[in-house]
C-alpha cells in the first residue's frame, strides 16, 4: 500500500500556505494560482518543469510559478519528503518592490531547482517563522526572511531566460477559460475565440501550455474551489459554484493535485 502523508499547517500571515509531505505519491501534470518556494528533505524527485525536466535532490530548492505547468514522482520509486510555502501573488508582488527599484524582477521564478544551503537554510527559518503561533504578521525579522528567501529565488535579474512565450490565439483562448472557469467552454468557443480550427486549438494549446484545454479548465476550476472553500463555503456549494459534476469529482481532483481533501483544507483554513 502507497505510503503518503500530507500535512498542511496554518499561517499567520494572509496568503500564504504552508505544507509538510513524505510520500511516495506521483503527482500527474497540474498548476498553482501560486508561487511556491520549498526545500526537499529527503530523498529525490524528478518533475516537468517550464525549464524541461528537472530533477531535486536532499537539501535543493524547489520552486514554482503561477500557471507553470510540473508534476513529480519519486526518483527510483523510493520516498521523499518536502516543505513548501505557497504565496498568492500579491504577497509576492508586495515584498519585491525593493528588487524591482534595483532592476526589473521577472514574474516567473527563474529556476526550478536551486542547489545553494544557504538559501535553503533561510527558507528552514523562514517556514518555522510563518508556521509558528501568531505568524509573523508584525514581525520585522520575518519579513527580512521573507524578502532575503524572495532575492534568493529570483537572482540576479537577467540571469535566466524567460519562459517561452504563448502565441496571441492560444493566450485568447485561455484568457476565456480564465475568465470564467466555471462556464461551460466547448472547443467551438475556443476555436471561435482563438481564430483557429478545434484540431488547431487543443495541438496549439497542449504545445504552448503543456495541457490540453479540458485539462487546463479543470486545473482552473480546482483553483476556484480551493478560494471557495477557504472563504468558508461549504464544500457542496463549492463543488457546484466551481463547476464540477459533484462533490465527489472536486474531492478527487483536488487530492489528485493538493494531496489531501477539500475536508481537511477546511479544517486547516477555517
Amino acid at each position: 500500500m502507497e505510503n503518503r502523508q500530507f500535512m498542511m499547517f496554518r499561517c499567520g500571515v494572509a496568503g500564504v500556505e504552508a505544507v509538510e509531505a513524505k510520500t511516495k505519491h506521483s503527482f500527474p501534470r497540474h498548476t498553482h494560482t501560486q508561487y511556491g518556494i520549498g526545500v526537499i528533505d529527503q530523498g529525490a524527485q524528478k518533475s516537468l518543469s517550464g525549464r524541461g525536466m528537472v530533477e531535486a535532490g536532499s537539501g535543493d530548492v524547489i520552486t514554482v510559478s503561477p500557471g507553470e505547468v510540473h508534476d513529480g514522482a519519486p526518483i527510483g520509486g523510493a520516498e521523499r519528503s518536502w516543505r513548501m510555502l505557497y504565496f498568492d501573488p500579491i504577497v509576492v508582488g508586495a515584498m519585491t518592490t525593493d528588487l524591482r527599484d534595483s532592476g526589473e524582477t521577472p514574474d516567473e521564478f527563474p529556476q526550478p531547482v536551486i542547489r545553494d544551503a544557504r538559501l535553503a537554510y533561510q527558507f528552514d527559518r523562514l517556514f518555522t517563522a510563518m508556521t509558528r503561533e501568531n505568524g509573523i504578521a508584525s514581525d520585522l525579522r520575518g519579513e527580512e526572511l521573507l524578502l532575503t528567501v524572495l532575492a534568493g529565488v529570483f537572482g540576479e535579474p537577467g540571469s535566466s531566460l524567460p519562459f517561452p512565450a504563448i502565441p496571441r490565439a492560444i493566450r485568447r483562448a485561455r484568457d476565456l477559460i480564465d475568465d470564467q472557469p466555471a462556464h461551460a467552454v466547448t472547443l467551438d468557443d475556443l476555436a471561435r475565440e482563438s481564430g483557429l480550427s478545434r484540431f488547431q486549438v487543443v495541438r496549439a494549446f497542449s504545445r504552448a501550455t503543456g495541457m490540453t484545454p479540458h485539462a487546463y479548465l479543470v486545473q482552473r476550476r480546482i483553483d476556484l474551489a480551493r478560494r471557495m472553500i477557504a472563504s468558508g463555503l461549504p464544500l457542496a456549494e463549492a463543488a457546484a459554484a466551481s463547476g464540477f459534476a459533484d462533490q465527489s469529482h472536486m474531492t478527487r481532483t483536488f487530492v489528485r493535485k493538493y494531496g489531501i481533501s477539500p475536508g481537511a483544507y477546511a479544517g486547516v483554513v477555517n
